[in-house]
């Protein structure tokens, strides 16, 4: 290696040095560094300016004069000689966006707290809701027509809501789990996809753990469950005994059993603690969803939810509740007809308030079992299932009681097991007669319609006790008296008068009422009140849906039909101020007893039964005249005549059912309604209650 390249390597390898080792190295050192490293490496070799390359290379000997002759030591520049030095940046936009960040995060994270701790998540639960409510319409009214852009088919547009809605009424809970099964009982004129999806609404809530329920009595009466009930949770002899643990739990409340010192055995409802914080912020959501709804749909939607959110208020209040029950038992034993065969437990009011309420606790069988019902009765002749009648029920065994809170105590079932008429073996059931049974909950309802004006509009299965008397009759027992609907005189008597013209074809008595109503299409409001089509009218809407339904593609089909649809609604709402409030809610209860009715094989003829009533009202009812009931006795007379036709259709189907055909007057019925609703682009589906 020459000199020069020698050289060349150590000046690299001291640049590099100086970048290594920061500012620590000036320049003229380094120059030094270099000369001093020269002289170690080349010894023999004098001053400077004497050196000589060890080749002969001319152009080497020029290149090393050059660069030691223009070689020049490094001078720092005078501070005249610098410019003038930059601002340092300061970035204060950034600093500025990360600290609004900051505060924005810091009041986020305190809301959160404050609503989850103060108001129970409601502004979260308006939140998700307002969120969840606008991609629903947003993907509505993009996608809601023959060919969707962004979905499959209609078919899958539907799905994907369902779901979307389901889990937001499911995770937010309390009254939305209210709204969710008002939806579910009315889901037969919603497309089958919210059907499949909203029959899952009747499953059993979370119940809240027992100091939450605690805290609730502590708060109504300023005393103890153990104050207030007289209750030991020791086991302490004497005492009134407790389950912690809910029997049952719903949207808005959960049930305990306890059984008081008196020997009283009580059903002890409390309200979920959060609820009355949600109902204010739930119904306001509701209102504020609905307004745009009815604005972007044009579904005259707005003007029924006052109407609605007063019911759904009132059933969060159990005094309410209570004058509901204590009047339905007063109007019940005041019924000759059906005065032995329905009870309504008693209400203690001394143990009561507006959000618990203590009753008489019912021992029965839920209508959902229909095979318990119908079993081979295995207690004693002439007598009755456990508590018939208000019959004093058997005291739990002491002992039993206290060596399962001693041993048990997360696991408090203390009530005493009271099956012994089902055998030894377990198989037996009550023996009653589901005709009975069925046209008992018939009469009652229709009695509530047509004749008191006061009508029960939650009678699912889970409401309705069955039990039996010791002639071997069935006992209804209605609990749960929350939702009722409170109906005016006229209005009953024109409801009475509709369903008696419906029986007889009066289509001119018919349109007069529901034009009165504010209903524009007769035909389609008298299907949907007897949930069977309407064959009476002039059959205008199934032509005209015919007529324009004839060659299209599936796709086009669906579409058109669910506008059909749109637009039925629109002419039934026709006038919202004439519209009365209460068809919603008497329509939920028409439709869950049809459901009833069908579920237990379409024993009775509900439509025969429910017209009857609605005819002999226009007679008993205690504000008309003498003379107007003596006018409407004769026509009565003459109706019973006409109802004849009913009889020869229902017991022929009996006939039929009994000779091997499967399907009964209810289900004829269904698949007429079916066929109809599939023209106006709906599929009904009335087995809401099956699993």
């Amino acid at each position: 290696m020459t000199a020069l390249g020698i050289f060349c390597s150590r000046k690299r390898v001291l640049q590099r040095a100086m970048k290594t080792s920061g500012p620590s190295l000036c320049v003229p050192c380094i120059a030094r560094l270099q000369i001093r490293s020269w002289h170690r490496d080349f010894p023999h070799i004098g001053k400077l300016h004497t050196l000589r390359a060890p080749t002969s290379n001319f152009r080497t000997k020029v290149h090393s004069r050059s660069l030691y002759s223009n070689f020049k030591p490094f001078v720092p520049p005078t501070p005249t000689s610098l410019p003038k030095p930059a601002p340092p940046k300061t970035y204060r936009r950034t600093r500025k966006t990360i600290r609004r960040l900051l505060y924005l995060a810091i009041g986020l994270g305190i809301a959160y707290e404050v609503d989850k701790f103060f108001l129970y998540s409601s502004l979260a639960r308006s939140a998700r809701t307002f969120w969840l409510g606008s991609l629903v319409a947003t993907d509505y009214k993009i996608n809601f027509r023959a060919h969707p852009p962004l979905a499959d088919s209609i078919q899958a547009l539907h799905t994907r809501n369902a779901e979307r809605l389901f889990d937001l009424l499911r995770t937010n809970g309390g009254l939305y789990l209210k709204i969710g099964q008002a939806i579910a009982m009315q889901s037969a004129i919603l497309p089958p996809e919210f059907q499949k999806m909203f029959s899952k609404m009747f499953d059993d809530a979370p119940q809240n753990d027992w100091k939450d329920a605690e805290r609730v009595i502590l708060e109504d009466f300023g005393k103890t469950p153990e104050e207030l009930f007289g209750i030991s949770f020791t086991g302490e002899p004497g005492k009134a005994v407790m389950e912690r643990t809910a029997r049952a739990s719903a949207s808005v409340a959960q049930v305990h059993w306890a059984r008081l010192t008196d020997g009283r055995e009580v059903a002890i409802k409390i309200q979920k603690r959060e609820i009355a914080q949600q109902v204010g912020w739930d119904l306001w959501t509701f209102k504020v969803v609905a307004r745009i709804y009815t604005w972007l749909f044009d579904i005259p939607l707005y003007s029924l939810v006052p109407y609605i959110s007063e019911r759904l208020l009132l059933e969060t209040d159990f005094v309410n509740e209570a004058d509901n029950s204590e009047r339905m038992a007063d109007l019940v034993a005041g019924e000759s007809r059906l005065r032995g065969r329905v009870y309504i437990p008693k209400v203690y009011r001394e143990l009561s308030s507006k959000r618990i309420m203590t009753a008489e606790w019912i021992e029965g069988v839920r209508l959902w079992d229909k095979e318990t019902l119908t079993r081979p009765w295995q207690g004693r002749w002439r007598q009755g299932s456990p508590g018939c009648r208000g019959a004093p029920l058997d005291a739990p065994n002491r002992q039993q009681v206290a060596e399962v809170i001693r041993n048990h105590p997360s696991e408090e079932h203390l009530k005493p097991n009271r099956e012994w008429w089902k055998g030894v073996n377990g198989k037996g059931g009550l023996g009653v007669s589901l005709k009975d049974t069925m046209q008992t909950m018939v009469d009652l309802f229709s009695a509530q319609m047509f004749l008191w004006g006061c009508c029960h509009c939650d009678p699912h299965p889970g409401n309705i006790f069955i039990r039996r008397l010791p002639s071997g009759k069935p006992e209804l027992v209605l609990i749960d008296h929350g939702l009722y609907v409170q109906m005016q005189p006229e209005f009953r008597h024109q409801y009475s008068l509709f369903w008696k013209s419906l029986m007889t074809f009066d289509n001119k008595t018919i349109s007069e009422i529901v034009r009165g109503w504010g209903i524009n299409n007769p035909d389609v409001f008298a299907s949907a009140t007897l949930l069977k089509p309407y064959t009476g009218g002039d059959g205008s809407t199934s032509a005209g849906i015919r007529r324009t339904m004839s060659a299209k593609e599936q796709q086009e089909r669906t579409y058109e039909m669910q506008q059909q649809m749109r637009k039925g609604i629109r002419e039934i709402l026709a006038d919202e101020k004439k519209w009365p409030r209460e068809l919603i809610f008497i329509g939920r209860n028409m439709r869950i007893v049809q459901g009833n009715n069908q579920y237990l094989g379409a024993p009775v003829n509900r439509i025969k039964i429910m017209g009857n009533w609605a005819s002999r009202s226009l007679v008993d009812s205690p504000d008309l005249s003498y003379g107007a009931k003596l006018v409407n006795l004769g026509r009565h007379i003459l109706f019973k005549f006409v109802m004849f036709g009913t009889d020869v259709v229902f017991y022929s189907s009996k006939v039929a059912q009994f000779l091997g055909r499967k399907s009964n007057l209810e289900d004829d019925m269904e698949a007429s309604m079916k066929k109809m609703a599939g023209d106006m682009g709906f599929e009904l589906n009335h087995n809401v209650f099956e699993g």
